[in-house]
């Protein structure tokens, strides 16, 4: 296994961007037929998750949830002001894993991966490690 870095750059404050084809361009890349990838962000103002592709209402939803559960203005103690983003990432979380089969990501019909900026905009990254089995 080996670990490689991608950038992801985000143009909004809350923003969730599908990773599948980044994702699979560098399991393309590493010839890798069966294993898995993790992908892991080194953030603690974004996030990663695994939700539906096919309706893009669903990720809208997510992000309007999201701030109604923990809006931005919270009379929050943190003095940054971005203590809704710490909190919204670590409850979509920092890593997922995602299965390799005959060399392509292994999702259910209407999955795919998405990284979760909550303190955008900004250039990212996102750590992703293959393992072959």
């Amino acid at each position: 296994s080996s670990m490689l870095e991608l950038t992801v750059k985000t143009h909004r404050h809350t923003e969730f961007l599908n990773l599948d084809r980044q994702a699979q361009h560098v399991i393309d890349d590493s010839k890798i037929d069966t294993g898995y990838v993790q992908l892991f962000v080194p953030h603690t103002t974004a996030g990663i998750t695994i939700n539906e592709n096919a309706d893009p209402d669903v990720v809208a939803d997510m992000e309007v949830i999201l701030e109604r559960v923990v809006p931005l203005e919270g009379g929050y103690a943190h003095a940054e002001g971005n203590s809704a983003a710490h909190v919204k990432a670590s409850m979509m979380g920092f890593s997922e894993l995602v299965f390799i089969e005959d060399g392509r990501l292994q999702f259910g019909t209407w999955q795919s991966i998405y990284f979760c900026e909550f303190d955008g905009p900004r250039t990212r990254k996102v750590w992703v490690n293959i393992t072959t089995t």
